[in-house]
């Protein structure tokens, strides 16, 4: 029997392309915690998970509060299931223990001071903040939902008891912006309840949340990614219809604008079949942006979505992973994406941490006739795509959303990135083609890969920049690895054109000899790279393609042949191919293989394009390129490696612009490549 969720008696009228109903995710909530409480013997017995060798926490020798947060952090992310499933089924029992029962005690004896489980208090430890507020916030979000839970159900002597450790969390010292939302959702729980709180704490804390919002419904995180959904979207509207409409208004204002506007692109970053796309840190909490799909129906306009469309996507998200036998590690959720790759995490992580990503189960909460539940399966705009490709450009967060209809897979191209990880820093991500790892021996998939061969940093010391005749001793054994980019810079799309520029090495040591600007056209299935590269001294550089991983021990196969400046190499696995083909500005293309770098195999191929300039003072080059994509078996036919029908390279553009193109495709489009004053629009 396979060791992962079947759907049982799928219902193929209501849900035509999953089968999931209201009954399947019960189904699933409950599968996945009964994996998750075979250790559980008895009512009293505290859920914890054996520790994941690596990065992840407690590390050995750990403080005992870090240990303790470990528990703390599998109590109530499990919660995020066993809240809904007490919702809909107050009596429900996993392995003979009522799941009511079991989170009523285990949480009272969690804030219970003195008891040998009890959490820590902020006075216990050194002043600083702790993953015991994330927690907090989870775990009253749910209860400001869903009270009747547990919260009901404890005597006004037990919640006096309680109220000292939540108080104290919810008061105390916090991260500068998205745990901001952990106190709030806290502090006003506790205020709803008739608990005295700092509310002048409380408006400064919800004042700052606000002032995050950047537009596009998105607000900045870092950088941006999946916790503008997740947190600044998802929580927020839960404390909305809980206690933000009442309380504060004009707040809750901005956050419901802000959410209704996030609506007009959510479905944009879903694939065809519900795929979530691996992308932004925190990859081990997966569909958690799926939650957004019943929150949508916690809206005050609550049309802003296509509910069969919503729940589609919502379920096939779910389906991606709970399906597949190495998804799960100890019985539960692994530390990666697909399965357990210690690569891929961060080390704020345990064991439980990944089940924050049944966020979605939320829609348990929803009625039986809400439009969630009772809409008909479809797929939404997809029916209507066809082969075309379908691109939303958030300008504010700077991110671009593919929709191929040609394959079904959607990509998010970063635009605004302040750092080089791979979490955020590649050219694309795509749902179906998951990102590898960087590998400083070269060949990063979806990246620009560099390596100075400048002779000052091939010997160590480097020359100042700015003419002074000083040295500066640098580390030359680090010189010869690759780097990637180190930021990600977003220039706007005019005439149909992304603009974006990789920055790969930072000032303020690299004056302005270190840019790649992209521009890029957007294809059935791919994408034409017509990128110019003002690297100033010489370098190695690399193109890669996406990772094709080798699954059950089967390597990817390779095809590579050229016509005159044309070259084309292609690689396949089952289900999946790329393509790559150039046509300027490169010396060859080639292929290798990665080890642990994948999201999916210990093994991978990555295709990439190179070229190696050894001038004193390399001139600028316009590097054409066309990257493809399928998810069948088909064979590659010529119509579809001959995406460019002519190029005109240019000197001086029109616009009076150094080193341009026209690129005419092969169904006749015209695309000016125009990189006129691309350093006063850049945005990051």
């Amino acid at each position: 029997m396979k060791n992962a969720f079947e759907i049982k008696n799928p219902d193929f009228e209501l849900s035509p392309l999953t089968g999931m109903t209201k009954q399947h995710y019960i189904e699933l909530a409950i599968y996945l915690l009964e994996r998750a409480f075979k250790n559980v013997d008895s009512i009293h017995t505290p859920l914890s998970f054996p520790t994941v060798p690596g990065k992840s926490y407690p590390q050995p020798n750990a403080p005992d509060w870090r240990y303790r947060s470990a528990e703390f952090e599998a109590l109530e992310r499990t919660f995020t299931l066993a809240g809904p499933l007490i919702h809909v089924n107050p009596e429900i029992t996993i392995n003979n223990i009522k799941l009511r029962d079991y989170y009523k005690l285990q949480i009272y004896n969690a804030f219970t001071p003195g008891h040998p489980n009890s959490l820590p208090l902020p006075e216990d430890l050194p002043d600083s903040n702790y993953q015991f507020i994330c927690e907090f916030g989870g775990l009253f979000k749910t209860l400001l939902l869903m009270p009747e839970t547990i919260w009901t159900q404890y005597s006004e002597k037990e919640k006096e008891e309680m109220v000292e450790c939540i108080s104290k969390w919810a008061h105390h010292r916090t991260t500068q912006n998205n745990w901001r939302i952990f106190n709030i959702i806290t502090l006003s729980f506790l205020k709803k309840y008739g608990y005295e709180i700092d509310d002048g704490l409380l408006k400064s804390h919800l004042l700052w949340v606000a002032s995050y919002h950047s537009g596009d419904g998105w607000y900045l995180e870092q950088t941006y990614n999946y916790y503008s959904i997740s947190l600044f979207i998802v929580y927020t509207t839960i404390w909305n219809r809980t206690f933000g409409d009442e309380h504060y208004p004009e707040i809750a204002s901005i956050i419901e604008k802000s959410a209704q506007k996030l609506m007009e692109s959510l479905t944009s970053f879903f694939g065809r079949d519900g795929y979530i796309n691996m992308w932004s840190r925190s990859i081990c909490y997966r569909t958690w942006v799926s939650g957004a799909f019943p929150v949508a129906f916690m809206l005050k306009k609550q049309s802003l979505l296509d509910a069969g469309w919503a729940r589609r996507l919502c379920s096939g998200s779910l389906l991606q992973f709970v399906t597949k036998e190495e998804f799960y590690y100890n019985d539960i959720p692994s530390l990666g994406f697909y399965g357990q790759k210690e690569y891929m995490i961060q080390n704020y992580s345990c064991a439980a941490s990944p089940f924050l990503m049944f966020l979605p189960f939320i829609c348990l909460s929803l009625p039986d006739d809400s439009p969630f539940w009772t809409a008909k399966e479809n797929d939404g705009t997809w029916e209507k795509l066809g082969n075309d490709s379908k691109r939303t450009v958030l300008e504010s967060p700077g991110l671009v959303l593919v929709n191929h209809g040609k394959t079904g897979t959607s990509e998010i191209i970063p635009g605004k990135v302040y750092y080089d990880d791979p979490n955020y820093s590649k050219l694309a991500y795509n749902t179906h083609f998951p990102w590898e790892d960087h590998n400083p021996n070269g060949g990063t998939s979806m990246e620009y890969s560099f390596r100075s061969q400048d002779p000052r940093d091939v010997r160590g010391d480097d020359i100042n920049f700015y003419l002074t005749g000083l040295t500066v001793q640098n580390d030359s054994d680090k010189n010869q690895k690759y780097t990637i980019s180190q930021n990600m810079l977003f220039n706007g799309v005019r005439k149909n054109v992304l603009y974006r520029q990789a920055i790969m090495r930072r000032p303020p040591n690299n004056g302005v000899g270190y840019i790649i600007d992209l521009a890029e056209i957007t294809i059935p299935g791919g994408v034409i790279r017509a990128d110019r590269s003002r690297l100033a001294f010489e370098y190695e550089l690399i193109l890669g393609h996406f990772g094709l991983p080798h699954l059950n021990g089967e390597k990817a196969i390779v095809n590579q042949f050229g016509n005159g400046t044309k070259k084309v190499i292609t690689a396949s696995i089952k289900g999946r191919q790329i393509a790559l083909i150039t046509y300027n500005g490169w010396d060859k293309i080639d292929n290798l293989v990665h080890n642990n770098r994948n999201a999916e195999a210990g093994t991978s191929t990555v295709i990439y394009a190179y070229k190696k300039r050894l001038q004193k003072n390399p001139p600028m080059e316009l590097m054409i390129s066309a990257m493809l994509h399928k998810t069948d078996n088909s064979e590659w036919t010529e119509e579809e490696l001959s995406p460019i029908k002519d190029i005109e390279i240019m000197d001086i553009t029109s616009e009076f612009s150094p080193l341009g193109a026209q690129i005419t495709l092969s169904n006749g489009e015209k695309y000016k490549i125009d990189f006129k004053d691309i350093d006063g629009k850049k945005t990051c």
